[in-house]
């Protein structure tokens, strides 16, 4: 997308005035890094329901330099290639930091007290948090009915999966962490003044959450006048005991906590629901490794050190679910390619033996791709696996060229009558070998020419179309 996305979870109940200045930290130390353009956090969330975040969680949306301004780094070629062959050098192996290394570095200069880091892209997290809730690459959905209990289960887990190689960062979601101001009204109190619970409280909203008095035309636009009390006389407790509330028509006033009893207590900031049972999240944001092996790894970890109550139970979910889904497709899709590939190939050659000879070159091939995915250092994901089908079955048709030209060099030789000994078989496949050069040439290099645009693309979504 070529924007980052900051999205670090702070402790729950923390106040508006810490998350403000935190939130200015970490902008500030995000906009000192060289390839930043600019950095615009968020805290808190709209007064809308499609809007759920808490006010313990940040989002920032870093605008990034384009690639050429970023610091640069030593390569193979710097020390002698000139400036024309590095430009060609560069579409293989860029002479500036990577997008992982600069976040790697961003993520270690943003490890602050009480914070727990995620890094995702705007639109990425946005769709992500839609299909699944999860932010980050991986997460484990805690199921159960009681919710301190979840927390307990997912503070555990929290412990055990930063044991496990490849997690930059895990963070198990409080539940039972926010903070309420309770008003518990005293009902002879009120009928002593004759005043109503509906009247109380009506004063109480207006005075804390504000109340609209008249509107404004500014020209084409209307606007709300709100009135509320000055913050300094609702901060606390104390001042919200002092909110006056009108008694009867003499405009005669008395005190909020002549008529209440407030206090503050504890309870979740956020109840989730997921297939109809109360949820808790684990958020693990990943470095450096794929999340199906990760999750491997971790489910192999939990499954030997936690211990669940009865009545509760782990998923994994978040960008793992998606995977297992293309999965599901793939185990069925990858056996009907190798079948069609089969079934084709035996109506070209109409011979059993033919088409596995074909058929079994073709695995040679794909450990290829296997080593170059790894001197490139991608991870395994659905782009790697639909490209991979798409290698098999070029594969596959470079097969059939050479078995092609051996045979018509096999068919040529025995008419003339030059398969007397070995030597002479050894020269007809020689020849078919040579013959067969310049179609399969020609058929490959078309192919990786079509390709060529996306493998040497380095702008926005670069790492969507080759990954």
């Amino acid at each position: 997308e070529g924007s980052l996305m900051y999205m670090p979870t702070t402790m729950p109940g923390i106040s508006i005035t810490e998350a403000n200045n935190l939130l200015q930290i970490t902008d500030r130390i995000i906009g000192s890094f060289p390839e930043v353009e600019r950095v615009l956090g968020k805290i808190g969330r709209a007064d809308t329901s499609t809007d759920p975040a808490p006010l313990s969680m940040i989002e920032t949306v870093v605008t990034l330099k384009p690639k050429s301004e970023w610091r640069k780094r030593d390569t193979w070629y710097s020390s002698w290639a000139p400036e024309w062959l590095k430009t060609v050098f560069r579409r293989v192996t860029p002479d500036h930091i990577s997008q992982d290394q600069l976040i790697d570095e961003m993520n270690e200069a943003l490890r602050l007290p009480g914070l727990s880091n995620a890094w995702t892209m705007p639109i990425k997290g946005r769709m992500d948090m839609i299909s699944t809730g999860i932010r980050t690459p991986v997460g484990l959905k805690i199921s159960g009915a009681d919710l301190e209990t979840i927390e307990e289960i997912a503070i555990e887990v929290e412990k055990h999966l930063k044991t496990v190689r490849g997690a930059r960062s895990v963070y198990a979601e409080r539940t039972a962490g926010g903070y309420f101001l309770d008003v518990d009204w005293n009902r002879k109190e009120l009928a002593r003044y004759g005043i109503s619970v509906r009247e109380a409280q009506d004063v109480l909203a207006a005075a804390v959450g504000g109340q609209n008095v008249t509107t404004t035309i500014e020209g084409r636009e209307r606007f709300a006048v709100n009135v509320r009390y000055y913050p300094d006389y609702r901060a606390d407790v104390h001042s919200v005991g002092r909110i006056l509330v009108p008694v009867g028509a003499d405009q005669r006033q008395v005190a909020l906590d002549q008529l209440a009893e407030i206090s503050i207590s504890s309870g979740p900031g956020m109840i989730r629901n997921d297939d109809g049972l109360t949820t808790g999240y684990v958020y693990v944001d990943l470095a450096d490794r794929d999340p199906q092996s990760f999750v491997d790894e971790a489910d192999a970890v939990l499954r030997e050190k936690l211990e669940i109550p009865a009545g509760y139970a782990l998923s994994w979910s978040g960008q793992y679910e998606a995977m297992l889904r293309v999965r599901e497709k793939l185990e069925v899709v990858l056996p009907v390619t190798i079948v069609l590939i089969l079934l084709l190939l035996y109506l070209n050659t109409k011979s059993a033996v033919k088409t596995m000879i074909v058929i079994l070159a073709v695995p040679f091939s794909a450990i290829g791709a296997v080593w170059l995915l790894h001197f490139l250092g991608y991870n395994m994901s659905v782009g790697v696996w639909v490209g991979l089908i798409a290698l098999l079955g070029v594969d596959a048709e470079t097969g059939v060229f050479m078995l092609l030209y051996l045979d018509l060099a096999y068919d040529k030789a025995k008419e003339k009558g030059r398969l007397r000994n070995l030597g002479e078989l050894r020269e007809a496949i020689m020849e078919g070998a040579v013959h067969r050069l310049r179609p399969k040439f020609m058929t490959v290099t078309t192919t990786f020419l079509a390709l060529l645009p996306i493998m040497w693309s380095m702008g926005a979504g670069a790492d969507t179309m080759k990954r």
